[in-house]
């Protein structure tokens, strides 16, 4: 390309500048008279019926949100997904026993704190009471 066919950067910029700007009206008067499409009365729809309509620009975002709340209320769409892990319901089920749960490090130390207490002072009683000479024996009396 020789140094004359080249357009200048800043011609060129502007120059493709306006086409877009006119290119982008046109559509704009297409789409004004373009009027939002009838709609159907939402009492009346079905999961069977065309919810397109409802998807076109013109429509408020309320009524989108009231015909998709229709659609969505078939219990079709209330199938959870077996493949999902949280979509059971995992409420059910027998609870955990009190021996299992006393097996258990966590429970031990947060459910039965007191009762392991209770047990190791008992223990203790116990050790320091097997340790002490009985008092009828007497200091320094042996059996002959």
């Amino acid at each position: 390309m020789a140094a004359e066919d080249k357009e200048a950067f800043l011609s060129r910029w502007s120059r493709l500048k306006q086409e877009q700007a006119r290119e982008e009206l046109l559509p704009e008067k297409a789409q004004e008279d373009d009027a939002p499409p009838a709609l159907p009365p939402v009492d009346q729809l079905t999961p069977e019926s065309d919810f397109a309509p409802f998807m076109h620009p013109k429509v408020t975002d309320a009524l989108r949100r009231v015909a998709l709340k229709k659609l969505f209320a078939d219990p079709h769409f209330n199938v959870p997904d077996p493949y999902e892990a949280y979509s059971g319901d995992w409420t059910g089920g027998d609870p955990i026993s009190e021996e299992l749960l006393k097996t258990l490090n966590q429970a031990r130390t947060v459910l039965f704190r007191e009762e392991e207490e209770q047990k190791k002072k008992d223990a203790e009683a116990q050790a320091t009471a097997a340790d002490k000479p009985k008092e009828e024996d007497g200091p320094g009396r042996q059996d002959a």
